[in-house]
């Protein structure tokens, strides 16, 4: 009788670990190097496997994102980044990826989560697309370097993470779109299209014509920082060379769309400044369905 009890009390125990052990399972990027969002930071423990990545998961969530992540990448420095990954991420299956780089107010060294607090981006994003990643880089300039953390960022994304790489997006506001332009000369091939808003075109456009990724300039006709021409000129320099590869104009249409918004644009929305109204194009369903629809 004793050794009948001992056998029921051991298939018992091991019946109860492996209830434990299927319970206890959750999603987790493709290599298991990152991230584990909500899940890491609210358990407040890491993994052997997270502890030993190149990624420092934030302690902090704002809105849904888990704010000041910090890629070690060993080439580029540390990026730090917030980010918003679906609760129900499945890495079976692929999702799209979303980046967000911010004016002044949303560098690093304004403060974290200045980005997601200032801008509305990554948040309205979330309504296009349900299976959507989305990375909102806290840089600390618009620069070369800045540029090449964004590349980073977002190789990152796509070696850890099940991501569609057809479907992989980005915007650029003020000084974020300088990187972005940036980002567009070095790797146009990475983004399935790309929204530059009230800002300057500093790449080059060579890389970006042979890629095709479309482009959609938007601006306020009298930006107070900018001014319209910038994005004018990009516009004119980007068509041009699409004209000289014996594109027709429709087919440039498909590809670039320069969009000067007249004043009224941003005063009937309550905004007198044309800058700083850039980030009304977050709430504009024409333009960022645009983007989505890539």
């Amino acid at each position: 009788m004793i050794m009948i009890n001992r056998f029921i009390a051991v298939v018992l125990s091991l019946l109860i670990a492996a209830a434990g052990v299927s319970c206890g399972s959750k999603s987790m990027p493709k290599s298991g190097t990152e991230y584990s969002g909500a899940s890491a930071s609210s358990s407040g423990a890491l993994s052997e496997m997270e502890a030993s990545a190149p990624v420092t998961t934030g302690e902090e969530e704002y809105r849904g994102f888990t704010v000041d992540n910090v890629y070690h990448s060993p080439e580029n420095g540390d990026i730090h980044y917030c980010a918003y990954i679906p609760e129900n991420y499945d890495s079976s299956s692929p999702y799209a990826l979303y980046l967000t780089l911010p004016g002044y107010e949303g560098l690093y060294f304004q403060g974290i989560a200045q980005n997601l607090k200032s801008e509305e981006f990554g948040f309205e994003a979330q309504k296009y697309n349900d299976r959507m990643i989305i990375a909102a880089p806290q840089l600390d300039d618009w620069d070369e370097t800045s540029a090449e953390q964004t590349i980073a960022l977002t190789e990152y994304f796509l070696e850890n993470y099940n991501i569609d790489p057809s479907k992989v997006y980005a915007n650029g506001y003020s000084g974020g779109g300088e990187t972005m332009s940036l980002v567009m000369e070095k790797r146009p091939d990475m983004f399935a299209a790309y929204l530059h808003i009230s800002s300057q075109w500093d790449g080059d456009f060579e890389k970006l014509a042979e890629s095709r990724t479309p482009v959609y300039i938007v601006v306020g006709e009298n930006d107070e920082y900018y001014g319209a021409e910038p994005s004018r000129k990009a516009y004119q320099k980007l068509y041009d060379i699409y004209s000289s590869k014996g594109l027709s104009a429709s087919e440039i249409d498909r590809l670039l769309i320069l969009d000067v918004k007249p004043h009224s644009y941003f005063t009937q929305q309550g905004i007198e400044n044309e800058h700083g109204g850039g980030g009304l194009v977050a709430y504009d369903e024409e333009i960022m369905g645009w983007l989505f629809s890539h």
